[in-house]
């Protein structure tokens, strides 16, 4: 059996030119390692946007440093998106659209995400963005899902990364329907890095509903840090529902078609 990082190269080989698409998580992150040293041609694409948690970009810069990458960072666009700001069902599927449109605004390289086979059983409507737009999805090509992923990662000297909690997009933290704003990514931003400051990077949500902000974690919250994300909620008026067991994807209220 051909091990799951020379089937990666394999697939990654034939590019002669790939810019990869990075977020900061550990998928986007695996596939950039890989291909950085498979790929000729090589370029990394960070979007800088208010639904990108602060520590993700920090995170792409030191490890493009690291591993002198050549990196690009952009704007996507979405913010100018009345489509992806009225949040909808299928937000992801806008925010996407523009995601690879500004991609291709700066390379002319064949796009690639780190999209693996456990994302193609999820309601991704990102997906659909991503086959209008040509991308390339390497790890689906070479059978790859989740786990085998992480494993990748810690051969590849990723570290912590390796064991990052799944991380997307702030404003899926916010339930479908209410408007995306950047006041409310960032005050979810300013919450989990509040709570990874003291708990270090574990699943956790701030989540944006119609009756106020509720907390969502698989593990406990010392009372200290329970008190401290309340006293933010009072200074800027919003109604502390409460901490709650994680749940991927509550915030999504609608039918996944």
């Amino acid at each position: 059996m051909i091990d799951p990082t020379t089937r990666l190269e394999h697939v990654l080989a034939r590019f002669p030119r790939l810019a990869v698409a990075v977020s900061g998580g550990v998928d986007s992150l695996t596939l950039a390692t890989i291909a950085a040293h498979t790929v000729p041609d090589f370029v990394a694409v960070h979007a800088v946007s208010p639904a990108v948690p602060v520590r993700a970009s920090e995170r792409v810069r030191e490890i493009a440093h690291q591993r002198n990458w050549r990196l690009i960072e952009i704007r996507a666009g979405e913010f100018a998106d009345a489509d992806y700001l009225s949040n909808p069902v299928n937000r992801c599927y806008f925010c996407k659209s523009n995601l690879y449109k500004r991609i291709r605004q700066v390379t002319d390289f064949p796009i690639a995400a780190g999209t693996n086979l456990d994302d193609l059983s999820d309601f991704r409507p990102g997906l659909t963005a991503a086959g209008e737009n040509g991308v390339v999805h390497p790890f689906v090509e070479a059978q790859i899902d989740k786990k085998t992923l992480r494993e990748i990662a810690a051969r590849a000297g990723l570290g912590s990364v390796a064991s990052l909690p799944a991380q997307p997009c702030l404003s899926s933290r916010v339930e479908t329907g209410i408007r995306i704003s950047e006041r409310d990514l960032d005050f979810i931003d300013r919450v989990e890095r509040l709570a990874e400051a003291s708990l270090g990077p574990v699943t956790l949500r701030c989540r944006i509903t119609s009756g106020g902000v509720r907390i969502e974690t698989d593990v406990g919250l010392p009372m200290a840090l329970a008190d401290n994300i309340r006293e933010l909620c009072d200074a800027e008026s919003r109604p502390f529902l409460g901490i709650a067991a994680y749940r991927q994807g509550s915030a999504f209220v609608g039918v996944k078609a």
